[in-house]
């Protein structure tokens, strides 16, 4: 998957789901769980116990049309061993090493910024699209006023991004959103699988009717 495609798959799918959890094989289930619900962009942040080897697990029983990769991305080393793992893309919540090192292999490189000078500086280096983050902290209407300056640049709100919150996020310019906990709850810890597939059907049906909304 070259960063283009990437880029043209988020912004169709308007999704792509964080996983963070206490334990790597339910961390694993979870993707794969949201990936059959339709999520077909699935990061696993680093701070996992055994993020590897989750994504791993993951790459070896993902559908098809379903990508997995690695978040909270912060070095080289990182990098490569995100790469060894079959991870597809990477994350990271700031500006990093990572971020140069990802896009210097040709990765997907979704970068953490929040300023307009980080939001430069992510793309500067490299990235496919900027990771607004924490993009609760300034809303919607923030992330309208950082696209004003960078209307080509293209901006994922992630960090307290729910279901009640995404529209807002969609409406002001944002390619995809990014639900976390929101998504996840428990379940990368070992947490209620049924009750993730409910809350992962209800961001898939959202993000269609907004899809929907958008055509002409």
């Amino acid at each position: 998957m070259t960063p283009e495609q990437f880029l043209d798959g988020l912004s169709e799918s308007r999704l792509v789901a964080i996983v963070r959890g206490t334990d790597g094989s339910a961390a694993a289930e979870a993707a794969l769980a949201v990936m059959e619900e339709g999520f077909c962009y699935v990061e696993v942040a680093l701070t996992t116990p055994d993020a590897l080897g989750a994504i791993t697990r993951i790459r070896a029983s993902a559908p098809e049309s379903c990508f997995v990769g690695a978040g909270t991305v912060l070095t080289e080393h990182d990098v490569h061993d995100v790469v060894a793992a079959g991870g597809q893309f990477i994350v990271t919540p700031a500006l990093a090493g990572s971020i140069e090192a990802g896009a210097s292999l040709g990765l997907p490189v979704l970068a953490g910024a929040l300023t307009p000078s980080e939001a430069h500086g992510a793309m500067t280096r490299g990235a496919t699209a900027v990771k607004l983050f924490p993009a609760s902290l300034g809303g919607p209407s923030y992330l309208k006023a950082l696209r004003d300056p960078f209307p080509r640049t293209p901006f994922v709100a992630v960090g307290g991004v729910g279901l009640k919150e995404a529209p807002a996020f969609w409406e002001a310019g944002a390619i995809a959103v990014g639900p976390g906990g929101p998504l996840v709850g428990d379940a990368a810890s070992g947490g209620d699988l049924n009750a993730l597939r409910d809350r992962a059907r209800a961001f898939v049906a959202l993000a269609a009717r907004h899809g929907e909304g958008k055509r002409p």
